[in-house]
């Protein structure tokens, strides 16, 4: 299979304008899935899903299927469709929710009817306007047409959906901050255990979280079967996966492509997909997951799009973000701008993440700035070193002493906002020590303002 005989599953509508509304999302097998849904039992749904493969497409990679089975048996019980998309360099999400949000919502209702839910709430982060407009009124729709509420399709299974926008907080995204913040309190992440969703979720009863993405893929699912979508695809985690690839390339993008078919060269150079590296420069570096997963080099780029080759090599495919560096990029800046998101976004929670992100951020600054020291360059890795403990292994650094290992690594935080303060410091000051040397011998970046 090449990258350009791709099969689209969640973004088959993409090039309709009109796919957002509800008349023409009927028009082209829309609601379709959940009418088959509603006339299988909720079992034989949940098995189709599980035979799907399908996994999160949130950052976790967890099976979807397996975590619907881990349910508490007790009820209420509620679906929680996680809309607050906030990793760097991740729009996909978006994306779904502004151009096609019926198929959020007919994903959310099979999901509910697959696990006995008693109700489903859609939370959208705040600052996507466009989206919860779109959202809201394909929601107002499916209830005047009879697609949710009461007696759906006239099968006697009700269901309510509840639209919640949030505030903006990049910690949301992880799913026990998620639902708090639902419950009207400060969006803390909690401790698992004993905090797992499955047994104590939203107001500490059974809870299935799901990415957008995620279930925006289940209508293709039920409508082609779980052995169709196991098919396409490969690896560890079969089926199609949306890639937002931005940076340097010359078509930045949301693409979807068949996990483990394709490789990150195909991704960034393919001719359909980035095009290549901007005004034909060289590529300096990739983050292959979103902002929070360390950085790949051109020693990675023939990793098929799969969790494990990438987790070996030391990093991630997270919320399938791929920022791209070109040569020109001073990755001092870059690294130091990505800190500065993490140390902003931390809850506070943890003494580790608030003192450490934030400490980070500010020595990173005085090199940066021209005031740096040399041994700041020790300082910053015992500092990360208190929030994720250990080195961050990458198979293409041996002149570094460092060996593979699976992600993830260590850390002292409750979530993962800690350590993703840690990873791109860690990354770029590895592979590029000799760039913040010269930026502390030179006070300043040597290239000036153009290099940035």
């Amino acid at each position: 299979m090449t990258a350009t005989a791709r099969t689209s599953v969640v973004f088959a509508r993409m090039g309709d304008p009109e796919a957002h509304q509800l008349d023409r999302y009927v028009a082209t097998d829309g609601y379709e899935a959940l009418r088959r849904a509603l006339a299988m039992t909720p079992e034989q749904v949940h098995e189709t899903v599980t035979t799907a493969q399908l996994t999160g497409r949130g950052g976790a990679g967890f099976g979807t299927g397996q975590k619907w089975s881990l349910l508490a048996n007790t009820y209420p019980r509620y679906v929680v469709i996680n809309g607050d998309e906030s990793e760097p360099g991740t729009f996909k999400d978006r994306q779904i929710m502004e151009r096609d949000p019926h198929q959020v919502i007919e994903g959310a209702l099979i999901t509910a009817y697959a696990v006995r839910a008693t109700r489903v709430f859609l939370y959208v982060r705040g600052e996507m306007a466009l989206a919860q407009e779109r959202v809201g009124q394909a929601l107002a729709d499916a209830y005047a047409k009879g697609y949710a509420g009461d007696n759906i399709l006239g099968s006697g299974w009700s269901m309510d959906v509840v639209l919640h926008w949030g505030a903006g907080a990049y910690v949301v995204g992880e799913e026990t901050a998620l639902l708090e913040s639902l419950e009207g309190k400060r969006a803390f992440p909690r401790i698992k255990p004993p905090y797992f969703p499955a047994a104590k979720g939203l107001y500490q009863q059974p809870t299935v979280v799901n990415n957008v993405e995620t279930v925006a893929t289940i209508p293709w699912i039920i409508r082609n079967s779980g052995e169709t979508y196991a098919a396409l695809g490969a690896g560890r985690a079969p089926g199609t996966r949306i890639m937002c690839l931005s940076g340097h390339v010359n078509r930045p993008g949301n693409y979807e492509v068949e996990a483990a078919n394709i490789t990150f060269r195909d991704l960034l150079f393919d001719p359909s997909l980035g095009g290549g590296i901007r005004n034909g420069n060289q590529l300096k570096a990739f983050i292959p997951g979103g902002g929070s997963a360390p950085w790949f080099f051109e020693d990675q780029l023939d990793l098929p799009l799969d969790p494990g080759p990438v987790g070996a090599e030391g990093s991630m495919l997270g919320s399938g973000a791929v920022v791209v560096m070109d040569d020109t990029t001073c990755a001092v800046r870059a690294a130091w701008n990505l800190v500065r998101f993490y140390a902003h976004e931390s809850c506070g929670q943890c003494t580790p993440c608030r003192e450490g992100g934030s400490w980070l951020e500010k020595i990173m600054f005085r090199i940066e700035a021209g005031e740096g020291r040399l041994e700041d360059l020790d300082l910053l890795l015992d500092v990360g070193d208190t929030i994720a403990p250990g080195p961050f292994p990458h198979a293409s650094w041996p002149e570094k002493g460092l060996a593979a290992s699976p992600f993830p690594y260590k850390m002292t935080t409750i979530c993962f906002v800690g350590p993703s303060a840690v990873v791109p410091m860690h990354s770029a000051l590895t592979r590029f020590r000799e760039e913040f040397v010269e930026h502390i011998n030179h006070r300043g970046c040597p290239k000036g303002s153009a290099h940035r």
